[in-house]
């Protein structure tokens, strides 16, 4: 009895990723760009594809007789989340969550599949790395139910697809799309050419039977996501899950949203049942903190929409080895070697030879430039052995000629300080005219480093 002929492979093509050359077989070196191992296999769109159908096609539209539909989002169930998301999860789009191995992106993704599930519909949850009884185990700790949840413990892109033609879904959600492959090519799972092609496929399904999709992402031992720099082109959103293993906060950041802002941040706590939102993030940030202690300053810090009050920790001490280590923890390193050289030119404080060492309490990472003063502040007063008064928060952007800069969004950072009950803001001057304050809470206006630690002695 003859054998069954099996299915002929699709062809394929190998693709620079660098100059975007094509070429029927590999090759160590690009022959266009002289690049060596950037030669990715990918479908060969161009010999057997599918051919244009011209009575498929939209033709285009003028601006003004397009008729704005205002989609209706689906809500997460988390507030938090749907905060960094820009109001909900949106039909039709395409988000990627990042974030290092073990910090709770698929505890994070589990517990809103089954708060989705129960609001709007059954939920397909894909795993590429484990399997449906692991799911199911996590699943029993963190109260999941009898939502309508289905497991699919699969890493075949087709398969997956099939299923989603099958359930139709309100949500898909794919961890991750590094263990994600096609059939389409030969290339070994999370190799760029596979990334892509999964990418692009689940984009398109998703914007064809207008489904909203969760892809969960690795990342590299520098933080970034990994796999090609076009993943994060392609998605609608990207979002890092961040956090210290050592520590319970979870932080939930959008680093690009269609939808919404961008550096919207949400505050979750890691708990025995799983993640919970953080109605008061600045409270918590704040909830052990020793005011008496010199080395310690209050910031009024905004990311995105959010006002966050967070503790910013110095400790100067003598150097034993006669090389001064410079330590940062939660900021950039050489934002903190400025600020140390600003000190002893501008206000006369020098740290040569002195160990010195910041810290944001709480795991927290704060990138925006108004949290110079409070580390410049920090660092003085940990200097001088002279606490800082309690209920006194400070925020503002420091200039190499010792100015202190303008930050945005001040009476913001005043009212949540006021919230807490700090009677006393020490801003930038230009702020402080511009701002009306809270009765409770007084504001004191500097224009220089050398005015700001005066102002923060009295």
């Amino acid at each position: 009895m003859p054998k069954p002929m099996s299915k002929p492979a699709a062809p394929t093509a190998y693709v620079c990723g660098s100059c975007g050359a094509r070429a029927g077989k590999w090759h160590g070196r690009c022959p266009d760009c002289g690049a060596w191992n950037v030669m990715v296999e990918e479908p060969d769109r161009t010999a057997g594809g599918a051919r244009f159908d011209p009575a498929a096609a939209e033709p285009a539209r003028l601006y003004a007789e397009v008729d704005p539909v205002a989609t209706e989002r689906l809500s997460s169930g988390f507030a938090e989340f749907d905060r960094v998301l820009g109001g909900g999860i949106v039909p039709g789009s395409v988000v990627l969550l990042g974030g290092e191995p073990g910090i709770g992106k698929s505890t994070l993704l589990l517990q809103a599949a089954a708060l989705v599930a129960a609001a709007s519909g059954p939920v397909l949850y894909a795993s590429g790395e484990e399997s449906a009884y692991q799911i199911k185990d996590r699943g029993q700790r963190l109260g999941v139910g009898r939502a309508p949840v289905y497991l699919l413990a699969e890493t075949c892109l087709e398969r997956i697809l099939d299923e989603v033609e099958r359930l139709r879904p309100a949500l898909l959600i794919v961890d991750s799309i590094q263990t994600t492959v096609s059939t389409v090519l030969q290339s070994a799972p999370g190799s760029i050419g596979q990334v892509r092609e999964a990418a692009t496929r689940l984009l398109f399904a998703a914007k064809q039977r207008n489904l909203p999709v969760f892809l969960v992402g690795h990342v590299t031992r520098e933080g970034s996501l990994a796999g090609p720099k076009v993943l994060e082109h392609v998605v609608d959103t990207v979002l890092y899950f961040e956090g210290e293993r050592h520590h319970s906060q979870r932080v939930v950041r959008a680093v690009k949203n269609r939808f919404g802002a961008v550096s919207e941040l949400g505050v979750f706590e890691m708990t025995g049942a799983g993640l919970l939102p953080v109605p008061s993030p600045s409270r918590l940030f704040l909830s052990e903190r020793a005011a008496s202690v010199p080395g310690s300053a209050v910031l009024s810090a905004v990311e995105g929409s959010r006002p966050l009050l967070v503790e910013v920790q110095a400790l100067v001490s003598t150097g034993a080895y006669g090389t001064a280590r410079r330590t940062a923890s939660g900021i950039d390193h050489n934002r903190l070697s400025l600020l140390l050289a600003v000190l002893e030119k501008r206000a006369g404080l020098s740290a040569v030879g002195e160990d010195v060492f910041v810290n944001i309490a709480g795991g927290l990472t704060v990138s925006e430039p108004a949290a110079d003063l409070g580390v410049v502040a920090a660092i003085a007063s940990s200097l001088r052995d002279r606490r800082i008064a309690e209920g006194t928060a400070v925020f503002g952007e420091v200039g190499l000629g010792g100015e202190v800069r303008s930050a945005g969004r001040a009476e913001l950072r005043v009212r949540e300080a006021a919230q807490l009950g700090f009677t006393r803001c020490v801003v930038p001057a230009g702020d402080a005219a511009r701002t009306t304050a809270p009765p409770e809470c007084a504001l004191r206006g500097v224009g220089s480093v050398e005015e700001a630690l005066a102002a923060l002695a009295e």
